[in-house]
């Protein structure tokens, strides 16, 4: 079988609630650490899957390994092998289909509701309808051409995208409780206008068990969706 590789931009990003989702299903997944150096795989052959995690920098920086992992991405989308992005992860998959990546109109930080498009969402939401994501990001992708989008949010318009059996998203389904805190750590750092998008610490962590639990109940959809593509 197969593994599902997890590409890790930075220590604090890594796959959280989604590695749990796999575990609990028995689904091996093997993580490639781009962040302490790791190569990129140039055949995607090997894996079932692609996942690209977050990370603090632009997919516009001139960083050796972006150019890399867009081809990677190219190579998966021609073979059918599924791709699923978060944040970062999401920008890349952008990028890779010839899609702008740019700056939002704020950022974006804490908890923001989004919500579904349409009943074309169905296979991949369900019934989901709104429900409360965790954001943390600056920059935004356009919706590539022949994807649609499927999830939607106030203060960023294109909050995840589908195209195939890949999934694109701009926002974080896969934090979990010690991943808030420990972003929260670099909170102080972010450099942002006063705007109800941004949350404090303290907002973040109000109701934070029960706004997990409903996220993590989308993500669950979400995830089992991705999962029927994998190629074992």
């Amino acid at each position: 079988m197969k593994p599902v590789a997890i590409f890790r931009h930075n220590p604090g990003e890594g796959p959280g609630y989604f590695a749990a989702f796999l575990d609990r299903l028995s689904l091996p997944w093997h993580m490639i650490r781009v962040d302490t150096g790791a190569a990129i795989p140039v055949d995607p052959a090997g894996y079932s899957g692609l996942v690209f995690m977050g990370g603090a920098m632009s997919v516009n920086d001139p960083l050796p390994w972006i150019s890399a992992e867009l081809a990677l991405i190219r190579a998966a989308m021609s073979k059918d092998i599924p791709v699923l992005g978060h944040c970062l992860g999401g920008q890349l998959m952008a990028k890779a289909l010839g899609a702008a990546v740019t700056a939002n109109p704020v950022k974006e930080i804490g908890w923001g509701e989004i919500e579904s498009l349409d009943d074309s969402t169905q296979a991949w939401l369900g019934d989901a309808g709104a429900f409360p994501a965790f954001h943390w990001h600056a920059e935004t992708f356009a919706i590539p051409p022949g994807a649609t989008r499927i999830l939607k949010g106030r203060h960023c318009d294109n909050q995840a995208f589908v195209i195939g059996p890949h999934l694109a998203m701009q926002c974080h389904v896969e934090v979990t409780a010690s991943m808030i805190r420990l972003w929260n750590r670099q909170w102080p750092e972010e450099r942002w206008e006063a705007h109800d998008a941004v949350q404090t610490p303290e907002q973040m962590y109000e109701c934070l068990e029960s706004r997990i639990a409903a996220m993590h109940r989308v993500s669950d959809r979400l995830y089992s969706k991705w999962i029927t593509g994998l190629k074992f």
